[in-house]
This record gives structure tokens, C-alpha cells and sequence, in this order.
């Protein structure tokens, strides 16, 4: 990696690390070679956890610990580091072996949140606890804002299912139509059918639940456009 990404990258994480040799640790996956971040990663996902825990605490004084714990979980899930991951535009920053180039792992989602969570551990190390929990915390300020002690919202997937019972039809159907890609780099093409609408709705993803999520997820728009009635017993 240049000089000049890694500055960018830094500028994007609001951190300059004082060892060059810290960062490039954070950013090497296993697949690079025996010396990666899969220790800072164990270290940095036990920080996150506790950051946003006592953030949701002193933000949600009157939550119960169930409700605290789904929240947490929503901010430390895979899904929002790799958002994260893709906003500091880290995939362009990894150090991979050319294996895992090649088959787009820059891309994969279990990637950029692992690199995440090292780049939190490597500044814990570097440079304590309080500047890295005011990174994480300025990181995730957005998203902690955003959040309510309402039921967080259902997947794509759910809501489809009730709309679908709502109106006393069918649950959807969803078929594998096509994986693309080589075993540990799989793209899956997903259709959902369901009765009201007569063409399925294709999606695709690196995993078959997050193409399938995709899937229902538009689908469930076409058919909130349509007027459905629920049908009455008898």
C-alpha cells in the first residue's frame, strides 16, 4: 500500500498511527501470510463491545438490559462494520494474499468488519483506551443518534411474511437460480416468487440470506404499490 493511501485512509479514520508497522499489522488479512490481524481483531471486537455498550448506556438511562443488548448487537454486527469499512474505503487498503485478490476478497463483508475491529484493537494498543473509544465513538455518532428504544425493525425478510399472512395468502418461495464463483468466494442469484405478482424478483450476494433479505425486500415494495385487501373469513 502507497504512502499516499495510507495517509488518506488514516485521514478518514481521524487517526494517525505513530507506527506505520501497527497499521499495516491491522490491515493484513491471514491470507497475506502467518503474521496478520487476527489477534488485534480478537482484541478489538472485545473494545467495540464495550464502547457502544456504555454508550447505549449513558444514552438510554431508562432501558432494560434486553434492550440494550439488541441495540448493541445492531451496532457491532458485521453488516454495520462492513458499512463502516466501506465508508473509510478500506477495501482498497488491505493487504491480501493474491488468492483472496483475486476473488474480490477487498469486497467481502466478513473482511472489511474483521479490519475494522483490528484497526481498533491497534489503536487501543497504540494509544489507550480513551482515544480509541473517542474514535469509535465520533465513527458510530451517526448511527447512535438514529436509534430509539422502539422495536428495532424487522428484516426484509419478515416483513414480507407478514404482509403476505396479513392478507391470508401464500408465503413467499425463494430458489437458488445460480452461485457464481469459486467455494470461499460464492455470488448466489436468488428468486422469490409469491403469489400476487406474477414475474419473481432476482437478487444477489455473497451469501444466500443477505441475497434472499434483497430479494424479499423488493418485493415487498411491488407489492405495497399493488391494493391488496385482506380477505375475510367466510
Amino acid at each position: 500500500m502507497s504512502d499516499l493511501l495510507k495517509q488518506r485512509l488514516q485521514a478518514r479514520l481521524g487517526y494517525e498511527f505513530r507506527d506505520p508497522a501497527q497499521l499495516d499489522l491491522a490491515l493484513t488479512h491471514r491470507s497475506h501470510g502467518a503474521r496478520n490481524n487476527e489477534r488485534l481483531e480478537f482484541l478489538g471486537d472485545s473494545i467495540l463491545n464495550f464502547i457502544i455498550g456504555e454508550a447505549l448506556y449513558q444514552q438510554f438511562p431508562e432501558a432494560r438490559e434486553g434492550q440494550l443488548s439488541r441495540l448493541r448487537s445492531q451496532m457491532v454486527k458485521g453488516e454495520t462494520l462492513a458499512m463502516l469499512a466501506r465508508e473509510f474505503e478500506l477495501g482498497e487498503c488491505l493487504r491480501l494474499g493474491e488468492g483472496e485478490m483475486k476473488s474480490g476478497g477487498h469486497r467481502r463483508e466478513s473482511i472489511l468488519a474483521d479490519t475494522v475491529e483490528a484497526l481498533i484493537g491497534a489503536i487501543y494498543l497504540e494509544s489507550g483506551f480513551q482515544v480509541c473509544a473517542e474514535r469509535v465513538n465520533a465513527w458510530y455518532q451517526s448511527r447512535l443518534q438514529a436509534l430509539s428504544l422502539a422495536q428495532p425493525a424487522k428484516d426484509a425478510k419478515t416483513r414480507l411474511q407478514e404482509f403476505l399472512q396479513a392478507h391470508k395468502l401464500p408465503l413467499p418461495e425463494y430458489d437458488v437460480v445460480e452461485v457464481e464463483g469459486e467455494a470461499h468466494a460464492h455470488q448466489f442469484t436468488i428468486e422469490c416468487r409469491v403469489t400476487p405478482i406474477k414475474e419473481a424478483v432476482r437478487a444477489q450476494a455473497s451469501s444466500r440470506r443477505v441475497a434472499e433479505k434483497q430479494a424479499a425486500a423488493e418485493m415487498l415494495e411491488k407489492l405495497q404499490k399493488i391494493t391488496l385487501k385482506p380477505k375475510r373469513k367466510g
